[in-house]
C-alpha cells in the first residue's frame, strides 16, 4: 500500500513542479500549434515506444474530439504505419523512419511534435532537423535535461526528471492540457464553428 502511494506522490509532485516552471511554455506550445492550424498547417506527431503511443493518442483526440464536437483537426502520428516503418527501417535504418516521413508530408507553416524521455532518440532528432530545414515548427516535449534534442527545436518543454515512466505521465498530461486549449480557442467557445471557415487557407483543409 505505502509502495502505491509512493508512486501516485512521485508523479504527483513532478506535475506540480511542472505546473510552477514549464506553465508558460506549455502555452507557447499551444499558441505555435493553433497559429500552424489557423494558417493552413497540421500536426505530425512522433516518438518512440511509450513516446509513440503518446504521439498517436494526441493525434487521435484532435482527428477524433477531445470534449467537444467540431470539424476534425489535422494531426498525423508519424507511427502508425507499419509498412511505411519497416520498409524505412530495412532499407535505410531505424534512425531514418520519422525524417524521411517528415520529407514526404511537412509543409512550411506545419507543426512538428517530437516526445522524447531521454532527449536523445536519434530518429526523433534527425527529423526535427529536417523539419527546421523546410520552416516547420518544431516542439519538444522532452526528459533528462532535454538531451540534444533540445538544440534542435523552436521551443523545448523539458520535463526535469530521468524517471522514464514519471516522464511519460507528465508528457500526456501536457498533451491533453494542448488539445483542450487547442480545441477550446480554436472554436471561440462554438462546438459547431468550422474554424477553418474564415481562414486565408480553408481549403488547405477541407
Amino acid at each position: 500500500m505505502e509502495r502505491i502511494k509512493n508512486f501516485l506522490n512521485a508523479s504527483a509532485d513532478l506535475k506540480y513542479q511542472v505546473a510552477e516552471t514549464l506553465s508558460e511554455k506549455i502555452l507557447e506550445a499551444t499558441r505555435l500549434i493553433k497559429e500552424s492550424l489557423a494558417g493552413g498547417g497540421k500536426l505530425l506527431l512522433m516518438g518512440n515506444g511509450g513516446s509513440a503511443a503518446d504521439a498517436q493518442h494526441i493525434a487521435a483526440e484532435l482527428v477524433g474530439r477531445f470534449k467537444n464536437e467540431r470539424p476534425a483537426i489535422p494531426a498525423i502520428a508519424l507511427t502508425v504505419d507499419t509498412s511505411i516503418l519497416t520498409a524505412l527501417g530495412n532499407d535505410y535504418g531505424f534512425d531514418t523512419i520519422f525524417s524521411r516521413q517528415v520529407e514526404a508530408f511537412a509543409q512550411k507553416g506545419d507543426c512538428l511534435l517530437g516526445f522524447s524521455t531521454s532527449g536523445n532518440s536519434e530518429n526523433v532528432i534527425r527529423a526535427l532537423k529536417l523539419a527546421n530545414e523546410r520552416g516547420v515548427i518544431t516542439i519538444g516535449l522532452l526528459g533528462n535535461e532535454g538531451g540534444r534534442a533540445k538544440d534542435h527545436v523552436r521551443l523545448a518543454i523539458v520535463v526535469p526528471s530521468d524517471d522514464t515512466a514519471r516522464i511519460q505521465e507528465v508528457h500526456i498530461t501536457i498533451g491533453h492540457i494542448i488539445c483542450e486549449i487547442v480545441e477550446n480557442e480554436l472554436l471561440g467557445g462554438n462546438p459547431n464553428l468550422n474554424i477553418f471557415s474564415t481562414t486565408k487557407n480553408a481549403q488547405k483543409f477541407w
